[in-house]
């Protein structure tokens, strides 16, 4: 069985995701999402943290790349980073990518947040059976328990790792917080079915 399907067996999802700026649409429907490394080359909208870009900068996945030569998708886009994210939620887009890039060659998942000081890395075709999707699909990650939550908040952003960078055919379309939203998406010459989807958003 492919990694694509077992991981749909095991979740009952068919899509991976990459919260992105609206703005650089144009550079990835020419050149596909590109790794931290690739990205440095082109101008574009970055809306990663500073702080954790630091600490992903000094991973080097284990018989692998370094962290910043993989493009990155997580398996539920609700995440700690998309909450952090809610001031720019108007100037963002959740990308849908096909279950499909998990046979593509040389792909990485991680258990939890790549740059976390627990995480486990493994191929797909193993690495499935080793996430806590329960935990990774949960609507809250809050806990009583300061290091719970810690540990809730990690997983929730499992990852999946890619190569240098993911062509654009894998992208089956876009996620909005509104209407207005969606204009500023249409208007990039996405060519993706886009959704309006409110609550998926913080």
């Amino acid at each position: 069985m492919k990694p694509s399907e077992r991981f749909t067996q095991l979740t009952n999802q068919t899509g991976l995701f990459n919260i992105q700026s609206i703005s650089n649409i144009p550079s990835i429907m020419q050149r596909g999402l590109l790794s931290n490394e690739k990205a440095k080359s082109i101008y574009h909208a970055s809306i990663a943290m500073n702080e954790v870009q630091k600490r992903r900068e000094i991973v080097k996945v284990p018989n692998g790349l370094r962290l910043h030569q993989y493009a990155n998708l997580y398996f539920d886009p609700r995440n700690p980073m998309l909450s952090r994210k809610r001031d720019q939620n108007e100037e963002i887009c959740i990308l849908r990518f096909s279950r499909d890039v998990l046979d593509l060659k040389g792909v990485v998942v991680s258990d939890r947040n790549a740059s976390s000081d627990y995480v486990a890395f493994y191929p797909p075709e193993t690495g499935l059976e080793q996430i806590d999707f329960n935990l990774v699909y949960a609507q809250y990650w809050t806990d009583d328990d300061y290091y719970e939550q810690l540990r809730k908040k990690s997983i929730k952003c499992a990852e999946v790792l890619v190569p240098y960078m993911i062509p654009y055919d894998y992208v089956l379309g876009a996620a909005v917080i509104s209407k207005d939203a969606a204009e500023k998406l249409k208007l990039t010459g996405f060519d993706r079915e886009i959704y309006v989807k409110a609550g998926l958003f913080f």
